[in-house]
C-alpha cells in the first residue's frame, strides 16, 4: 500500500515541482488529516524536507505542501531512545520539530534516507543520535527499504534461536 502511496505522491506533488520524491513516512497529528513526512530531491540537485497535507476532494486524492526544509540546514536528528521500540523523534533545524512516526521502523526508515542522501549530495557531518547505528548504517545487513519486516525478521530468527536453544539438554558433566 504504501508503495501506491509513494507512487501518487511523486506523480501529484513531487513530479508537478520538478522534484524526485526518496522516502516518505505518515506521521502523528491531531485532527483527521493525513500528514506525511517527505524526502526528496530538486532539480539543483538539493535535499528537501516536506511535511504534506494528504486529504480528499470527492473521490480524489490531494497533497499539499504545509512546511519545508533543507537537508543543508538540518543539524541533528534524536531518535530519543535507541534502546527502545519508539516512533518519536525530533529533527533540529533552527528550530526543534517533534515527531511521531507511524511506526519505529518507519522512523529508522526516514533516518536512513536522510543519512543517504546526506552521504550522496552534501557530505557534511550530520548528527544522528539515540538510533540503533546497525539499522542506520547503510551497509548493514538489516537495512532496507523494507523496515518492518526486516526488523520482525531479525526478531524472529533471535526467537527461533531461544527456542532451540531452550529445548537442547544440558551436557551433565
Amino acid at each position: 500500500m504504501s508503495s501506491l502511496v509513494k507512487e501518487d505522491l511523486n506523480k501529484k506533488l513531487f513530479k508537478s515541482i520538478g522534484q524526485n520524491l526518496y522516502e516518505f513516512i505518515e506521521v502523528e497529528c491531531s485532527g483527521k488529516d493525513r500528514f506525511y513526512l517527505c524526502a526528496s530531491v530538486t532539480k539543483r540537485e538539493e535535499v528537501q524536507i516536506s511535511m504534506v497535507k494528504h486529504f480528499r476532494v470527492g473521490l480524489d486524492e490531494k497533497y499539499e505542501i504545509s512546511e519545508k526544509w533543507f537537508l543543508n540546514d538540518l543539524e541533528m536528528i534524536d531518535g530519543k531512545e535507541a534502546d527502545t521500540d519508539n516512533p518519536w523523534f525530533d529533527m533540529h533545524f533552527k528550530k526543534v520539530y517533534s515527531w511521531e512516526a507511524y511506526s519505529c521502523a518507519s522512523k529508522y526508515a526516514f533516518a536512513r534516507t536522510l543519512n543517504k542522501l546526506n552521504e550522496m549530495y552534501l557530505q557534511k557531518d550530520l548528527k544522528i543520535v539515540n538510533f540503533d547505528y546497525t539499522y542506520i548504517n547503510d551497509d548493514s545487513f538489516w537495512s532496507s527499504n523494507n523496515g518492518d519486516c526486516l526488523v520482525l525478521m531479525r526478531i524472529c530468527f533471535y526467537a527461533s534461536n531461544l527456542l532451540c536453544l531452550s529445548l537442547c539438554p544440558l551436557p551433565i558433566g
